[in-house]
């Protein structure tokens, strides 16, 4: 078969599937079973895909018809221009959480040694792109699951930043060591149980549930989150969570003791990322 061939069957079989982005998918999958960039599915369109690549593509085709999202089956996800390994140990990156990227660069321009936490880290793409940023910076990032530290460490190694990060087995910011840091970002949990139906089926059944999911509200891990924040940021340190339009309004009154607290929107225009200044 061809290789122009394969991907129309590929956005056929996927369509029918009723997966989004039918196109999309099948080239990232064909990409992957060629180990090859896009711009070679184009130049190559009338190559015979030889018979192991075929069977490789077929195989991936399935496991995405089935639901599980191309990253778990790549194994890759880019962002903020970084390619992380990504598993099902882990959330997948998303691009709407760049906005917390470019908000905690927008708090340390004029810091010259900032310290970082990131709370949740998952596969550890905000405290590893924070360090390519901010080269002079000291960051540490927690999570509860072990099997997320280590998808977070390999990124680490990957990308040369093992040394830069530290990274920690905890429970948020609980019984942390004594720090006094400059920064904490998260992306914590913030889908509440009730909103389940409205998540999507992937998501809800292939991504870390604890990752996705914080109780029944979806602000359980917030309310933990914030006190403990306050004891260990400096006086004048920044607080910043994702967060979703569904709790904004309950989020807000947690913040009520914090100053400059600042709700920014998504290119979506959904509230997307909540700040906040320790007085």
């Amino acid at each position: 078969m061809l290789l122009r061939e394969a991907l129309k069957a590929a956005i056929d079989r996927l369509t029918a599937a009723q997966v989004g982005s039918p196109r999309l998918n099948a080239e990232v999958l064909l990409m992957f079973a060629l180990g090859k960039d896009r711009a070679y599915l184009y130049a190559h369109s009338d190559d015979e895909l030889e018979a192991e690549t075929f069977s490789r593509y077929d195989d991936a085709l399935a496991q995405r018809a089935q639901g599980i999202p191309s990253q778990y089956i790549t194994g890759h996800q880019e962002f903020w221009g970084m390619d992380f390994i990504v598993t099902p140990a882990v959330l997948i990156p998303r691009p709407e959480t760049e906005h917390l990227i470019e908000t905690a660069l927008s708090l340390t321009l004029r810091l010259e040694n900032p310290k970082i936490v990131d709370v949740g880290t998952g596969s550890g793409c905000i405290a590893l792109v924070l360090a390519n940023e901010l080269p002079t910076a000291e960051i540490d990032a927690i999570d509860i699951s072990n099997d997320a530290l280590e998808i977070a460490r390999a990124n680490a190694a990957r990308h040369q930043s093992g040394n830069r990060v530290r990274f920690h087995q905890n429970d948020l910011l609980e019984n942390f060591p004594d720090a006094s840091f400059d920064l904490i970002v998260s992306n914590p949990p913030y889908v509440g149980e009730s909103e389940e139906d409205q998540v999507q089926l992937e998501v809800r059944k292939f991504e870390p549930r604890n990752a996705v999911f914080a109780g029944s509200s979806g602000t359980e891990i917030i309310q933990r989150l914030i006190p403990q924040a306050e004891s260990v940021l400096k006086p004048g340190g920044h607080l910043i969570m994702e967060i979703s339009g569904s709790i904004v309004e309950a989020v807000k009154p947690l913040l009520k003791n914090w100053q400059e607290v600042e709700v920014i929107p998504d290119l979506q225009s959904i509230p997307r990322i909540i700040s906040a200044r320790k007085p």
